[in-house]
């Protein structure tokens, strides 16, 4: 399995690049939210990958965020009737943190605007992946449209870690602002993830 290139992008298009590594040329196709961040040609670059091998063809994937390429898997792994395709349609059509709030709020007719996706695929997207997704989602997706002081993205990533930890997110906020006042703003995400546990537990 190849999980990733490092190398230098040789060309870019929306929908594919070529990356050299080490005088071999890899063909690989990305969604336009990658081809967003990606260097100018002749530039260093890295990107992770997924291998889908068929009968007639191995496809190489690419992605320039973690959190691509694992939506990228959890469409094709996950939901009836997705392929690489459609997957790659879906991230090029809106962002992943969009995606997850969609999902969460049960969104149908704007995951239905996607190109490839009709309203019957987005209706299966929603009820297969909603579980997966969770609160969280919408937490993330809610967040996303403020913009936030690092003081309030601390208290954010730590809420988003409770939710993942099964927390409901009124507790999760509650539990955070009660740990940071008994520690002080300087205390890390991890120092009030962990007060909230020991409290909860």
């Amino acid at each position: 399995m190849i999980t990733f290139l490092h190398g230098n992008l040789v060309e870019a298009l929306p929908t594919q690049v070529t990356v050299e590594v080490h005088g071999v040329g890899y063909e690989v196709l990305i969604p336009l939210s990658s081809f967003d961040k990606l260097p100018a040609p002749g530039g260093e670059v890295k990107l992770l990958t997924h291998l889908v091998v068929r009968e007639d063809a191995h496809v190489l994937y690419g992605f320039m965020t973690v959190a691509e390429r694992e939506l990228f898997r959890m469409l094709i792994h996950t939901v009836s009737g997705i392929g690489p395709k459609i997957a790659l349609n879906i991230l090029s059509g809106m962002n992943a943190i969009a995606f997850r709030g969609a999902v969460a709020k049960g969104d149908v007719k704007s995951l239905s605007q996607i190109s490839g996706v009709g309203k019957k695929t987005a209706e299966r997207i929603v009820v297969e992946l909603r579980d997966k997704v969770g609160a969280a989602g919408a937490w993330e997706a809610s967040s996303a449209q403020r913009a936030l002081s690092p003081g309030d993205q601390k208290i954010n990533d730590a809420v988003l870690a409770l939710i993942a930890l099964g927390f409901k997110q009124i507790d999760a906020h509650d539990a955070v602002r009660s740990a940071q006042s008994s520690l002080g703003v300087d205390a890390s995400i991890e120092d009030l993830v962990r007060a909230c546990l020991k409290k909860g537990a």
